[in-house]
């Protein structure tokens, strides 16, 4: 609270106010009897030091930056959750920031963490980013900085991802093993590190398998996706199974199956990497390999805390995924 209160607390107890700012900083040569009274006082009149002016004086926030692409994405929801979760039991907050895979916002993002001095930075970084100048800085400055999810290949940056190559791998097995043979497969954008990842394992999955003939497709939106679905679905000879990469696509391509009405999974199968909550909504549910944006929230923070107590090496770690049956393939 302000010095108002400081000076209220000096008056009733007849002691500088100097004497009761160092009675609240638990300052050695201040008495314990002083100390209790002072204590005692703040408490009943609900002093709360000003968190602006410790800020200037130690020069350090209880702050975190957080920053995705979309609030709204259930996945980075889900992130968020597990990160504020875990930063109010060591008293931190959280400044959460939209980039909208909009280069220049992350630049105004970045630049708004260095303002309010946060004490380090999560970052999804967005799919016009092709340099890293912006976060170099930051880093420069000493603030601990984890890249999460849309990573870059840079190795001298923390990051924490989902292991997209298991996720991958599952969801291709999965298909196997049900006698998938014309497959649309549904990706992200080409260019980010998440999408190769898990297209190479895909593929590499099908690699012996001669028989089955895989159609790839790239889906920069839910709209897209629908679009690529409709696409496949008015041909004659229609897939009988649809992989979708996230939830996102997932979503674009159900409109589709369900505006054409595709028996699922008689006429094709669905599975997808998921989140978790996306693929509850339909019926039957819909079979996904789980990447789980809580999970992937929980690791991150772990580093970030690694960060803070002075780990300074740069790793990069992966969130485990599991298949989860539903109804769809």
């Amino acid at each position: 609270m302000s010095d108002t209160t400081l000076k209220k607390i000096s008056q009733v107890l007849g002691i500088s106010i100097s004497t009761v700012s160092r009675a609240l900083k638990n300052h050695p040569d201040i008495s314990a009897s002083t100390k209790k009274k002072v204590i005692e006082l703040a408490e009943t009149l609900e002093y709360e030091p000003n968190a602006t002016a410790v800020n200037l004086r130690t020069k350090k926030t209880k702050l975190f930056g957080l920053m995705v692409p979309s609030v709204t994405n259930l996945f980075y929801d889900s992130f968020i959750a597990a990160i504020e979760e875990e930063s109010r039991k060591i008293g931190y907050s959280l400044l959460i920031l939209q980039n909208n895979d909009n280069a220049l916002a992350e630049n105004e993002n970045i630049k708004l963490c260095r303002q309010n001095r946060v004490s380090g930075l999560f970052a999804c970084y967005s799919t016009e980013t092709d340099n890293l100048p912006a976060f170099q800085k930051l880093k420069a400055a000493d603030v601990p900085l984890i890249f999460f999810d849309k990573v870059p290949d840079d190795t001298s940056f923390n990051k924490v991802c989902l292991a997209d190559k298991e996720a991958a791998t599952i969801a291709a097995e999965e298909l196997q093993k049900r006698k998938k043979k014309n497959i649309l497969a549904i990706f992200g954008s080409r260019q980010l590190s998440i999408t190769q990842r898990r297209l190479e394992s895909f593929q590499k999955s099908f690699a012996i398998h001669k028989d089955i003939h895989l159609s790839i497709e790239h889906a920069h939106s839910t709209k897209h996706a629908e679009e690529i679905a409709n696409q496949y679905f008015q041909q004659q000879k229609k897939p009988d199974a649809v992989f979708c990469m996230s939830d996102e696509i997932l979503m674009g391509a159900m409109k589709t199956l369900m505006r054409l009405q595709i028996s699922i999974p008689k006429e094709t199968g669905v599975i997808a990497l998921s989140d978790g909550s996306i693929p509850y909504l339909y019926y039957p549910e819909i079979s996904f390999v789980e990447t789980s944006g809580y999970k992937l929230g929980k690791l991150a923070f772990q580093r970030m805390k690694e960060c803070l107590d002075g780990a300074t090496n740069s790793i990069e770690e992966f969130a485990p995924s599991r298949f989860v049956e539903g109804g769809s393939i």
